[in-house]
This record gives C-alpha cells, sequence and structure tokens, in this order.
C-alpha cells in the first residue's frame, strides 16, 4: 500500500542526497580539485570544506556502510511503513539512485521533480566569484549528476542549473542542458551579477526554454544570505536549524525568502519577458506561496502608479497579475494555507510538493495540505495535485501521460 493512493499526484519539489564527491565526480578533469567536497556537519547535513580528500576517507567509508545497510534485508523488511518517515540519507532513493524507483512506488506519485539538495549555494556563490570558467564547470558537472541520478526512471525529472552571469554562455548553457534531457532549467532566484535577470540580452536563453517546451524553475538556496546576518545579533543564542545544524533556515530568515522570486519575477514581468515570450512558464519551488496574493496586488498597484510615466509598462498588452496566471506555478509549504491562497489568488497557481526526503517537507505532506483545502472542489483538488503541474512541465509530463506511468 503506497502512502499516497486514489489520485494522480505529481511532485512538484523532491531531491537527491549528494555524496562528499558528487560535484567532482561529474567534473571535467581540469576543474575536479577546484570544486567543494562536503563532509557532514551536525544533524546529519553536509557542507562545504577545504579538508584535503584523505581527511574525508572516515566519511566516504560510512556511505559505503550506509549503501550497504540500505540493501540489507532489515531495512527493506520496514521500508514501506517508514516510507515518509526516513528523511535525508536514511530514506529509501534518497542518494541511491536504483532505489529511487522502489521510492516513488512506495510514495504513490506519478513523477517527481528532482532538485540538488546541497548545492543551490555553491553554484550560485560559484556564479559570483568572477570565474566564469568554473561557475559554468561547476553547472555542467551539477547537470550530470542530476541528468545521471533521474536516468533510473522516467518519472523522474531534472533540473539542470543554468548560471545567467554571462548571456552567451548562459544561452549555450541552456542549449546543452535541453539537448541531454533537462526536464526544467535551474536558475537562480536572485539577480545576477552585474545586469537584470529581465535584461534583453537573456531573452534568448527564456526562449530557448519555451521552444523546447521546459519550464524555469526556481528554487530556495539560490539567493545568497536571505537577510542581513545582523538580524542574528540579538544577545541570544543563534538557534539550529531543522536538521540541528546551522545551514539551513530559521524563523527570522524565513521571512526573508519570498523576497528574491518575488522582485526577479516582478522585473521580468515589468520589463516586458513574459511579454516577449508568451511561451515561457516558470515555477518557484520550496519558496512558499502564502506571500503570492499580495504580491499580485502589489504589483497591480505599481502598475497603476507608474504606467502612465514608463514606457516599459504601456508596451505590455496584459496586467501584471495576468502574465502570472497565464505563466507562472508556485509550491505552497505545507504549514500554509493553500485553501486560503486558492480564495485569494486562484486555484491555478498552485503545485503540491513533498520535499523528500527532506525532514522540511514533514512525514504527512499530502494530509496537512487535505486539511487546509477543507471542502474545495474535486477540479481544485486535481490542479493542486496533478494539472498545475501538468502544464508548468509540458512535454515531459505528456509524455509520461502517453506512456501510461500516471494512470
Amino acid at each position: 500500500m503506497a502512502y499516497a493512493e486514489g489520485r494522480v499526484i505529481h511532485d512538484a519539489d523532491a531531491h537527491l542526497m549528494e555524496t562528499p564527491t558528487w560535484l567532482r565526480d561529474h567534473a571535467e578533469e581540469k576543474y575536479r580539485n577546484r570544486l567543494p567536497l562536503l563532509k557532514y556537519a551536525s544533524g546529519n547535513e553536509l557542507r562545504q570544506t577545504g579538508d584535503p580528500e584523505d581527511q574525508q576517507r572516515d566519511l566516504l567509508s560510512s556511505f559505503d556502510r550506509l549503501r550497504e545497510r540500505h540493501g540489507s534485508a532489515e531495512y527493506r523488511a520496514t521500508e514501506a511503513q517508514e516510507i515518509m518517515q526516513r528523511k535525508n540519507f536514511a530514506a529509501t532513493g534518497g542518494f541511491i539512485a536504483a532505489d529511487r524507483p522502489r521510492a516513488l512506488d512506495l510514495l504513490g506519485f506519478s513523477s517527481q521533480l528532482i532538485f540538488n539538495t546541497f548545492h543551490n549555494s555553491r553554484l550560485y556563490s560559484l556564479e559570483h566569484a568572477g570565474d566564469l570558467d568554473l561557475a559554468y564547470a561547476a553547472a555542467r558537472a551539477h547537470n550530470r549528476g542530476i541528468l545521471e541520478f533521474c536516468s533510473a526512471d522516467r518519472r523522474l525529472l531534472a533540473t539542470c542549473y543554468v548560471p545567467l552571469v554571462d548571456p552567451e554562455r548562459a544561452r549555450q548553457a541552456a542549449q546543452d542542458a535541453i539537448d541531454q534531457g533537462a526536464a526544467a532549467l535551474l536558475v537562480a532566484s536572485g539577480c545576477p551579477p552585474g545586469h537584470s535577470p529581465s535584461h534583453r540580452d537573456l531573452f534568448a536563453v527564456w526562449a530557448l526554454a519555451a521552444d523546447a517546451d521546459v519550464p524555469v524553475v526556481f528554487h530556495v538556496g539560490g539567493t545568497g544570505q536571505l537577510i542581513d546576518p545582523n538580524y542574528f545579533v540579538n544577545g541570544l543564542p543563534v538557534p539550529h536549524d531543522f536538521h540541528g545544524g546551522d545551514e539551513n533556515f530559521r524563523s527570522v530568515d524565513y521571512m526573508g525568502i519570498p523576497a528574491p522570486p518575488a522582485q526577479t519575477l516582478a522585473a521580468m514581468i515589468f520589463d516586458g519577458v513574459f511579454e516577449a515570450v508568451p511561451g515561457l512558464r516558470v515555477g518557484v519551488m520550496e519558496q512558499g506561496a502564502i506571500w503570492v496574493p499580495s504580491w499580485l496586488r502589489q504589483m497591480e498597484s505599481a502598475f497603476e502608479a507608474f504606467a502612465r510615466h514608463e514606457e516599459r509598462l504601456q508596451a505590455l498588452s496584459m496586467r501584471p497579475s495576468e502574465y502570472v496566471h497565464r505563466q507562472i506555478r508556485f509550491t505552497p509549504y505545507p504549514t500554509e494555507d493553500v485553501g486560503w491562497i486558492v480564495e485569494q489568488a486562484g486555484d491555478d497557481l498552485v503545485l503540491f510538493s513533498s520535499d523528500y526526503p527532506h525532514v522540511e517537507g514533514g512525514r504527512r505532506p499530502v494530509e496537512r495540505f487535505e486539511a487546509s483545502l477543507g471542502d474545495a472542489s474535486d477540479d481544485v483538488r486535481d490542479r493542486f495535485y496533478a494539472s498545475n503541474f501538468a502544464f508548468l512541465m509540458g512535454h515531459s509530463v505528456a509524455e509520461l501521460e502517453l506512456a501510461g506511468s500516471t494512470t
């Protein structure tokens, strides 16, 4: 018996758990030793380290032992009932690609859009560090690793990173990712260095995605610091995150999560990206959606205030919120009231996500979303769990449906 049964459910935000040498393992040789290794920090988390590789031997050995444990009869005996209880590296298919199809069967999900766990901030930092060769080499290594993991099952949909720092390299990186089988192009939801994401020179990237029927997606972690770190200088101990470590967000910096995607998307709308590329679709993943209704109204207010004086706004054929409904979708957190979001902003904007296998996604996401949906109709539920995602993902989900994988 699967965790979720009785309806088609697509998971718009799921993850692989990268092992310590994952990025280096997939990098070209000339860049391999310049890319970060990872090591355990407190609370079953990983972090970047400058330690030499020989100091990682014990850690790598521990992953060998963990891999053996995942294949044991004892582990498999309780796998079905523990599918939502085991998290991070303990989860079925968290880092062993061959096990992920079994995890999908046990979860009952028709597909999962797969993101990295530990590398968004590192890819963002490399994009801003000034060494473009290294930044794009890291993106290529990331993309090889994601595509390799997702090759285990056609229901695993790969997100491939495209640094926007250099428009021409970005165009080529986007084309390469599409040619290699990317289901979505992952870009930072913060501003690239030196220019806006709405810069005219990047229109070719957005057009490539639209022509290939592949969405562009944002994800939490790709923005640098969410808030000024001095907010934590308050005379109190800094609390640990979900994992008992210090790399994830807490209550105060959680409040800063919507700012980068809200600003980036507003710039793209006002500067005519969605006007010029009507086929572009954008997904905003693991950055919440409770902010979306007020953001829509704020953009409408900005449009009213500045349209008489700004030619870029006068050139738009629709109002800001109309572009959002036509082309952008969002994943609420399970702690958010998705029923209220639907009431305020419509049932076409929100997507189900589990965050599997992360702790933050919780152990009962479907139940929590069901509670907040309340007496919403079956049509509203179908849009939330399936059809809004199918719209966003285009041919990737359409091909699954044709293959009978979602029945």
